[in-house]
């Protein structure tokens, strides 16, 4: 599917014309550009690979320099390729929020916020114990029973329990595209997207 990469700016809210009130995310879209041409001849599949945001080049490789170098623009931050394009791209083109139109319906795929290690409580929903109950102490937030007499002394693979939470990836399917301000880059989408401010993101038709 063909789709951009763009950046969070973060919430905002706009009126419908009906005047519903609108939770909206602002993102920075692009200008994007080729910075290679896959074959199926050559990569075994078709694809067009995509650069966004400005590097500096004492940040980057010798070998990446060469490879920005073909396409004839700077060093970009962040790559990620895409495919079914409306047209036929070459090196060096730019995509920009053009290729996306007020009313249309988006997946957006981005990196949820990470919130370190947490409880099965917060991790996974557990309702805890409910009450206080002389001489529980502080085991209301606590996991309970971890095995069964069938399975023997082990935990079994897959058990909810504590550790790291977020960090994933995430994809939030059919967001529809408020606004398109093609002069500042921007796009206007309705309802949330994982990720935080600041953080990339793929917008994909």
């Amino acid at each position: 599917m063909s789709g951009i990469i763009g950046k969070k700016i973060g919430m905002t809210s706009v009126f419908s014309a009906n005047g519903k009130y609108i939770p909206c995310t602002v993102i920075e879209a692009g200008p994007c550009v080729v910075t290679q041409v896959k074959t199926l001849e050559k990569d075994g599949y078709a694809a067009f690979q995509l650069g966004f945001e400005e590097k500096k080049e004492k940040h980057t490789s010798s070998a990446m320099k060469g490879h920005f170098a073909k396409a004839a623009t700077t060093p970009k931050r962040k790559l990620a390729e895409f495919d079914e394009f409306p047209s036929a791209l070459n090196l060096g083109d730019k995509i920009t929020v053009e290729l996306f139109a007020e009313g249309e319906f988006v997946d957006i795929v981005g990196t949820s916020k990470g919130k370190g290690f947490q409880g099965v409580v917060k991790r996974h929903g557990f309702s805890g114990v409910g009450g206080q109950t002389h001489g529980q102490h502080d085991r209301a937030r606590a996991p309970g029973s971890l095995g069964n007499s069938s399975t023997g002394a082990r935990v079994i693979k897959g058990m909810r329990m504590a550790g790291r939470m977020g960090g994933n990836r995430k994809k939030a399917t059919n967001l529809e595209i408020v606004k398109v301000f093609a002069d500042k880059n921007l796009l206007v989408i309705k309802g949330s997207i994982p990720g935080a401010k600041g953080s990339f993101v793929f917008i994909e038709k």
